[in-house]
């Protein structure tokens, strides 16, 4: 379920979607215009006169989303230099030799992590089904954007954290977890209180009420947007093929592929869909993507199903684009609240993400809950 790997078939869709995909035109200068070739008029653009968005993304960072405890807002190249280091040399300290009897290094270790990408990979699973480094490829540079390497992809409020949730939100539950979130999935390091929790809450007894991640639906930590991104796991990368009336944001994680329509109007409300309904238009050069609509299955970070997303993205240069993203749900939140990172183009392909054709997973985790249903697995080892 979580290897990578392309076949024949989504090699040749592959092509396929690229060879569809425009090439970027240049715009000409005329004899009107200054001999001074502005930034606006180099900017590669499709025949329509947009900005050319088109390409793919490699969203992969080690900026974390929220900001650490005791991080300051930006970094010093020095201290950047040195924290980068020590993490390329934690990453590599087995130089490459993997020991097969200790491959529950990542996950499964319940020790403190010191760092950020050693927390999350100390979360990444139990010692069946965790993972080790050799499914992993995470980012291995801080997000520098306008000069400022930055310490947090939350940019708003200043202080690089979601802001806590209302008195709706914790009313309903928002915060708890293990729900089919598309943002969020099983801890498998819960106490057993919480586990017993998640057992009375029924979310062992269907497929219906397991993660959509787990399901193959949606990408987990919202790599599928909106808002799109990292998942500081591995499958970052994001293509944006474009034509004058749609543009479409293919997400590798999963392969989801979300359509944005351009210049049109919502859907009426009654119609809802997992990544919600995007619209957009320009402002300008930057593309401006609105989405409604979600349905109340995605809870980004507990939201509801009146989330509100607004998306701007613009060419900062010929091979990297400038993304904000504003969170707005007034049942979870009592402000809005916004992100901002850069999208380094890459060479990279994409490979299909077979999810749905090896997802052994999902019935291997019902068939447990109906085993200890059963008491068949009393005192055995539960994972």
């Amino acid at each position: 379920m979580r290897s990578r790997f392309i076949s024949a078939t989504s090699a040749a869709a592959m092509a396929l979607a690229l060879s569809m995909t425009s090439k970027p035109v240049i715009a000409q200068v005329t004899s009107a215009q200054t001999t001074k070739v502005s930034a606006r008029s180099s900017m590669p653009r499709t025949p329509d006169g947009h900005p050319d968005l088109q390409g793919t993304y490699d969203l992969a960072t080690m900026t974390p989303f929220e900001r650490l405890p005791g991080d300051p807002p930006f970094l010093t190249k020095e201290q950047a230099d040195k924290l980068r280091k020590a993490e390329i040399d934690r990453r590599t300290a087995d130089k490459g030799k993997v020991d097969p009897n200790k491959r529950a290094e990542v996950g499964g270790d319940k020790t403190p992590g010191k760092t950020y990408f050693e927390i999350l990979e100390k979360a990444g699973g139990g010692a069946v089904g965790g993972y080790d480094r050799l499914w992993l490829n995470q980012g291995s540079n801080f997000m520098m954007v306008d000069g400022q390497i930055r310490t947090s992809i939350v940019v708003d409020p200043p202080d690089g954290h979601v802001p806590p949730m209302n008195a709706a939100a914790k009313k309903r539950g928002a915060n708890r977890y293990g729900l089919p979130t598309s943002d969020a999935g099983e801890d498998t390091n819960v106490d057993e209180a919480a586990r017993a929790a998640a057992v009375a809450r029924g979310e062992y007894d269907n497929p219906e009420q397991r993660p959509l991640s787990e399901r193959c639906l949606l990408g987990f930590g919202s790599t599928s947007g909106p808002p799109a991104l990292p998942d500081y796991f591995y499958n970052d990368l994001h293509q944006i093929v474009q034509t004058p009336d749609s543009i479409m944001i293919l997400s590798e994680m999963i392969h989801d592929a979300r359509i944005v329509r351009m210049n049109a109007e919502h859907l009426p409300k009654n119609i809802r869909r997992w990544m919600g309904d995007s619209v957009g238009h320009w402002d300008g050069d930057t593309l401006v993507i609105d989405t409604t609509n979600f349905t109340d299955k995605t809870r980004y970070h507990g939201s509801t199903a009146d989330l509100h997303v607004v998306e701007r993205l613009k060419r900062l240069d010929a091979k990297t684009l400038l993304y904000r993203f504003t969170i707005e749900d007034a049942n979870t939140w009592d402000r809005p609240w916004s992100g901002e990172m850069a999208w380094p183009a890459t060479d990279q392909p994409m490979y299909e993400y077979a999810c749905q054709e090896g997802n052994y997973a999902l019935g291997d985790v019902l068939r447990g809950a109906r085993l200890q249903e059963s008491g068949a697995g009393a005192g055995k080892p539960q994972h």
